[in-house]
C-alpha cells in the first residue's frame, strides 16, 4: 500500500506491541525480572530525592542536579514499566493510539530532558575539577535552577511539537509494532501518509537536542580526565576520578545504547538487537542512577545513616 493510499482507509484505533511475545514461555519470568528492576528504580530514586531534600549537606549543585534526575527518572520508567508489566501478566499488548501517543511524547520529553540534565551535571563537575577557583561563582543557586528548567521545560516543548505533527498521521493497518514501547520510529513506520515533513521535524530536534547535549558532555569529560591526569598527587588523582567515573558510566550506558539503536539500520535482522540495546537506556538507566552516581558517594551514605538513626530514635521514644 502507498503511503497516500491511507487516506481513504479506515483509522485503526490501537496498536499491538509486539515485545517480547516471540518467547512465551518467559513470560513469566520475564515479569518477575522487570517487576524487580521497577521496584527497586523506583525506591533507589525516591530515596536520592528525599535524602537530597531533607538533609542540609546535600544542598549542593551537584546533588540538586542528582534529585532532579532521580525525579525524572520516576517519571521515565513509569511511563513505560507499569504497561510493559501489565502485558506480561494479562497476555493483552493491545494500546490505543491516544494511549501510545502520551506514551511517545512522555518518552521523547523525558529522554530530552535527561541529555540536558546529564550535560549540566558534567558541566558542573567540569567546574569543579578544572575551574575550581570560579565554581562558587558561577554554580550560583539562581544559575542552577535556569539550568534544570531549561533541561525540562525545552524537551517539554520540543516533544509537544513533535507529537503533534505525529498526531496528524493517518494510520489504517496493519496495526503490529514490533517493539514493547511506543517509539517513534516504529511508530511512523505504519503510517499511511507521507512521513517526510514528521521525520526531517525529529531528525533537527534530535540534532539540536541529543547531539548537541552528547558533544558538551563528552568534551567536559575530555577536560575533567585530562586535569586529573595532570594533578602531581596520587590521592588527589584517585579522589577526583572516583567522583568522575560513576558520572562517566551512566553517561556511557545512556549516550552508547541510544546512540547505537537510533544509528542501527531498521532491518528485520538487527530488530530484536534494536530492542535489547532499548533496554539499556530506558531501564536499567533508571535503575543504575541511584545504584551508581548516588549511593556510591560518601555524603549520600551518611544522610542515609542520618536518616536511619532519626527514625529508630523516634521510634524508640515516640
Amino acid at each position: 500500500m502507498g503511503k497516500g493510499e491511507g487516506q481513504n482507509q479506515t483509522s485503526i484505533t490501537e496498536f499491538i506491541l509486539l515485545g517480547f511475545g516471540n518467547v512465551p514461555e518467559l513470560q513469566v519470568l520475564l515479569f518477575l525480572v522487570f517487576l524487580m528492576i521497577y521496584v527497586v528504580t523506583m525506591a533507589g530514586n525516591i530515596l536520592i530525592v528525599v535524602l537530597v531534600v531533607a538533609d542540609q549537606r546535600l544542598h549542593t549543585p551537584m546533588y540538586f542536579f542528582l534529585g532532579n534526575l532521580s525525579c525524572l527518572e520516576i517519571c521515565y520508567t513509569s511511563a513505560i514499566l507499569p504497561r510493559m508489566l501489565a502485558s506480561f501478566l494479562t497476555g493483552d499488548r493491545a494500546i490505543s493510539v491516544n494511549g501510545c501517543f502520551i506514551q511517545l511524547n512522555f518518552f521523547g520529553f523525558l529522554v530530552d530532558a535527561e541529555c540536558y540534565l546529564l550535560a549540566a551535571m558534567s558541566y558542573d563537575r567540569y567546574l569543579a575539577i578544572c575551574k575550581p577557583l570560579h565554581y562558587a561563582a558561577r554554580m550560583k543557586g539562581k544559575f542552577c535552577l535556569q539550568l534544570a528548567a531549561g533541561s525540562w521545560l525545552w524537551p517539554f516543548v520540543a516533544s509537544t511539537l513533535l507529537i503533534c505533527l505525529v498526531s496528524q498521521l493517518i494510520f489504517c493497518g496493519p496495526n503490529e509494532m514490533d517493539h514493547f514501547f511506543c517509539d517513534f520510529t516504529p511508530m511512523t513506520k505504519l503510517s499511511c501518509n507521507d512521513t517526510n515533513l514528521v521525520i526531517l521535524v525529529s531528525f533537527i530536534l534530535c540534532s539540536m537536542e541529543v547531539l548537541s547535549t552528547f558533544i558538551l558532555t563528552v568534551a567536559s569529560y575530555i577536560s575533567i580526565i585530562a586535569t586529573i591526569l595532570r594533578i602531581p598527587s596520587t590521592t588527589g588523582r584517585k579522589k577526583a576520578f572516583s567522583i568522575c567515573s560513576s558520572h562517566l558510566i551512566v553517561v556511557i550506558i545512556f549516550y552508547g545504547t541510544l546512540i547505537i539503536v537510533y544509528m542501527l539500520p531498521d532491518v528485520a535482522a538487527l530488530r530484536d538487537l534494536n530492542k535489547v540495546l532499548s533496554v539499556f537506556y530506558t531501564v536499567l538507566t533508571p535503575l543504575a542512577n541511584p545504584l551508581i552516581y548516588s549511593l556510591r558517594n560518601r555524603e549520600v551514605k551518611e544522610a542515609m545513616r542520618k536518616v536511619i538513626q532519626t527514625m529508630q530514635h523516634s521510634q524508640k521514644f515516640g
